[in-house]
């Protein structure tokens, strides 16, 4: 089932999530409706919070741009990018390269609005599975930089919170305007 997507303003956006204990049948029907609703949006990922649960789980798939991807090892072996995708994980933890690189982020919560975003190219992710298993996900590229987006999420951090304070300024009406439509001015 395609959900709604909460927008600019929501209280939820800025919630730091909690972790998930126990994966229940709730959580996996959640999981079907949260790939659907991403592709409905054609989204690179969703994060619970954005269709308003505050729980650490996000949905990632980045197959429609392989190429940005250098290398990808699950578990200390280079894996295919088809086997891991749709990547849906839970109580993310995330090392981080040392270099960085900016690239284009747009959210499927901030509609209208992309920017320059400087993150690590390279990451370490530990990721909880819905079967139980716990994979560790090096990469870098664009799968890269939807796992650090979607965790971001889980921590209440949104990628406008990551631009340079010039840009910033340059979107605050913008932002002003999303979170009036919303109907949450603060």
């Amino acid at each position: 089932m395609v959900l709604e997507i909460k927008q600019y303003g929501d209280p939820v956006l800025r919630k730091k999530c909690r972790e998930i204990t126990e994966i229940t049948d709730d959580i996996r029907k959640l999981r079907e409706d949260m790939i659907e609703t991403m592709i409905d949006a054609n989204g690179v990922g969703l994060a619970a919070p954005q269709i308003g649960i505050d729980i650490r789980m996000a949905v990632v798939d980045v197959t429609h741009d392989p190429e940005s991807i250098t290398y990808l090892k699950v578990d200390g072996k280079e894996a295919p990018l088809e086997e891991l995708m749709p990547l849906v994980f839970i109580n993310p933890e995330l090392e981080f390269g040392s270099d960085k690189e900016a690239g284009r982020e747009g959210c499927l919560s901030i509609d209208g609005i992309q920017a320059e975003v400087k993150r690590p190219i390279d990451v370490i992710a530990t990721l909880e599975l819905l079967d139980g298993r716990v994979i560790k996900v090096e990469t870098d590229g664009l799968l890269s930089r939807a796992i650090q987006h979607e965790t971001d999420h889980l921590n209440g951090v949104l990628f406008t919170d990551r631009v340079p304070p010039a840009r910033k300024l340059s979107l605050k009406r913008r932002l002003m305007r999303l979170q009036e439509q919303s109907g949450r001015v603060t």
